[in-house]
């Protein structure tokens, strides 16, 4: 027995077309048929590696009473929240607001116009824990939907009416005056750090999420303003992190967040954003510090997304579950007698944190209580003898950890993420000095450009050799982002001429001429009722903020002036709500500091160029934009006039002006820093 969902690509999708639930896929062919049957509809939102979805379609959506009430009374539709972010977005909104809390499976309740009036997340198959029973609330639902209509109609339009208006920046937002830009710096500072756990890192209790864009500001804040509690800080959460069990200890690689204050359980899931992510702030703080655990660290997380989430056509895959066989977690902790039989090595154990009785449900989490360094001094041994010793160990669990049934690949492949894994890898070749990265990330921008593209249109999302669903403003401003800065260590101009010609199209499919912010969703979308403009920097940076940062370095190359001052303008908007809600807007926050330090770009040119600029890019610079001048005649206004010669030179720019250029590397410094 199948449903319309084994027409689906979504590996989610596909989970559920073998339920007994008559699921349609997201479309008008649902809601024509709730039309005319005026039924309401059950909009249920989740994605392959959520633990929570599972367990309710076992629980709930797989029990055949429960799917012959909801096929009798609803009109049931399933969406994939990251093929249809715009529809998850809405609706999680929705559910916010009625609720005051969100999460998946998202389970909205809407009318056959699509406006929402309840929903909540996970149901019970019985009511337990406060939280009514799946089939309570479905029963609940009809009544009113037969009792009250007009009741939950005005409701629904007063909810859709709410989150318009929400939509349309209902917070106080006026540019930033230019003359307190550092003391906003300072301020948003000080916020991170009131939130910030001093012992165990972070900005929370648990659950603990990474916080990328937060732990990168504060690396560029200390940076820019020699604090170094604010360092200090950065550098106790990564390393909170790298020691627990939120990182794989055997194959490399982050979990979505941990559910403990320690960071040792994590709920298991892997998504490649946020292990693009998570190479980011680690090359902020190796570049920083020098410290070869940080290099280690990515060099393990960029080999894990290479071996397991890589595709054959050279893009890659959104994630792997948090499930296999049935239990979350069980692909990567060990029993006692597990690990017996593989290791006999006590002192290696003993820093892994495995013990008999375990440290999870009766399993082990790996994870390094102790540093390496104080260990080894400990135990008398030295820290090259114990690291040879760990890593003879983790390559015999990697075989046998091989052997076991895997967690599912979610084996979609969608744009905004590949994006980011691109910028990731960019980052990760200037870094580490590493000219396989740099040729991957070129291969692989190629490749994206090429494969996500269908009628001269960019869609979201790649598998079975089919590209569909047009792409959101995330999608454009990410791969933006991942040219523009490719653009600047391959020395590939293309790359900034393309990311020149989507932002065109960006600001013509998704501009708000009256707000000045961007929408979610494209101008011809009709698919929903409200179109947002989403500005909080969740899992990954809004779209807004990450074309806040395109508008600003393509108006330097390009020499758009419009460009770069509707970007400032953008920073400087949000500089209030980044001041009040730092860990909400991490993205606009580092963006706005760099803007206050002042953007600079550098232009080097010369028969040596290639070798100044490796110079160069070893000082931390964040608010610079490098390029190389290699040819007579460019495209790029940023270039013109930066003529190639026996000697080099470099040009900087800043803000305001363009300097004399200079042959020096350290006169080229002492400006760049100025």
């Amino acid at each position: 027995m199948t449903n319309r969902l084994i027409n689906e690509q979504s590996p989610y999708l596909l989970q559920h077309a073998h339920n007994p639930v008559n699921w349609y896929p997201w479309g008008s062919e649902a809601f024509d048929k709730a039309k005319q049957e005026n039924k309401p509809v059950l909009v249920s939102i989740g994605y392959a590696a959520c633990h929570w979805c599972h367990v309710m379609e076992r629980e709930s959506f797989e029990n055949c009473e429960a799917a012959q009430y909801m096929n009798d009374h609803f009109v049931c539709i399933k969406v994939d929240r990251e093929e249809r972010p715009d529809v998850d977005h809405l609706y999680m909104d929705a559910v916010q607001a009625l609720t005051g809390s969100g999460g998946w499976p998202l389970n909205v309740f809407v009318t056959p116009d699509r406006l929402p009036f309840y929903g909540g997340t996970y149901f019970p198959p019985l009511a337990a824990f406060q939280r009514s029973s799946w089939t309570e609330v479905l029963q609940r639902i009809v009544s009113w939907w037969i009792d009250r209509k007009d009741e939950v109609i005005a409701q629904a339009e007063q909810l859709s009416a709410h989150l318009k208006n929400a939509s349309e920046l209902s917070l106080d937002m006026h540019p930033q005056n230019a003359t307190n830009q550092k003391d906003v710096c300072i301020s948003i500072c000080e916020q991170l750090m009131k939130q910030a756990d001093k012992q165990l890192g972070g900005f929370s209790k648990a659950p603990k999420f990474p916080s990328s864009f937060c732990l990168s500001f504060l690396l560029e804040h200390a940076h820019f303003f020699d604090d170094k509690h604010a360092q200090k800080q950065a550098l106790l959460s990564i390393d909170k992190m790298i020691a627990g069990g939120i990182y794989d200890q055997v194959g490399g690689g982050f979990s979505r967040y941990a559910t403990d204050n320690n960071w040792l359980v994590p709920h298991f899931e892997k998504m490649l954003y946020d292990n693009a992510l998570m190479v980011l702030v680690l090359c902020d703080a190796y570049q920083i510090t020098k410290r070869s655990a940080y290099k280690q660290t990515i060099e393990e997380t960029i080999a894990f997304v290479m071996r397991e989430l890589k595709s054959d056509v050279g893009l890659f895959y959104c994630a792997l579950d948090a499930d296999s066989e049935g239990e979350e977690g069980k692909f990567y902790t060990w029993t006692w007698d597990q690990w017996k039989e593989h290791v006999q090595d006590e002192l290696v154990t003993q820093f892994l944190g495995v013990s008999e009785f375990g440290n999870w449900e009766g399993t082990n989490i790996l994870h390094t209580p102790t540093s390496i360094d104080t260990f080894s001094k400990e135990n008398g041994i030295s820290v090259e003898q114990l690291e040879n010793r760990i890593s003879t160990v983790r390559k015999h669990l990697m075989e046998a950890r091989n052997k076991r049934i895997r967690p599912l690949t979610d084996d979609k492949c969608v744009l905004s993420w590949n994006a980011l894994m691109s910028i990731a890898l960019t980052r990760a070749s200037v870094v580490l000095e590493n000219t396989n990265y740099l040729q991957e990330a070129v291969q692989h921008l190629d490749c994206t450009f090429s494969l996500f593209t269908s009628n001269q249109d960019l869609q979201r999302t790649f598998k079975s050799n089919t590209s569909r669903i047009d792409a959101c403003l995330d999608d454009y401003s990410f791969l933006i982002q991942a040219a523009i800065q490719l653009a600047s260590v391959s020395n590939r101009e293309d790359f900034l001429l393309k990311a020149s010609s989507l932002c065109e199209t960006a600001i013509s499919l998704f501009g708000n001429q009256q707000e000045g912010f961007f929408y979610f969703s494209r101008a011809d979308t009709n698919h929903l009722p409200i179109r947002k403009i989403e500005l909080i920097d969740g899992a990954t940076p809004s779209g807004n903020s990450m074309m806040a940062q395109n508008l600003l370095l393509l108006g330097m190359c390009m020499g758009r002036t419009d460009w770069w001052d509707k970007g400032n303008i953008l920073i400087n908007t949000m500089a209030n709500a980044a001041s009040h809600y730092p860990t909400s807007f991490g993205y606009w926050s580092m963006l706005f500091q760099r803007v206050s330090i002042g953007m600079k770009s550098a232009v080097v040119a010369g028969f040596s160029a290639s070798e100044s600029l490796k110079k160069l890019r070893t000082f931390f610079m964040p608010h610079v934009y490098f390029l190389i001048s290699s040819k007579e005649i460019s495209e790029l206004e940023i270039l013109k006039g930066k003529k190639v010669s026996n000697q080099t030179h470099i040009f900087v720019c800043t803000q305001q002006a363009c300097l004399p250029p200079v042959q020096s590397i350290e006169e080229s410094v002492s400006l760049l820093l100025a």
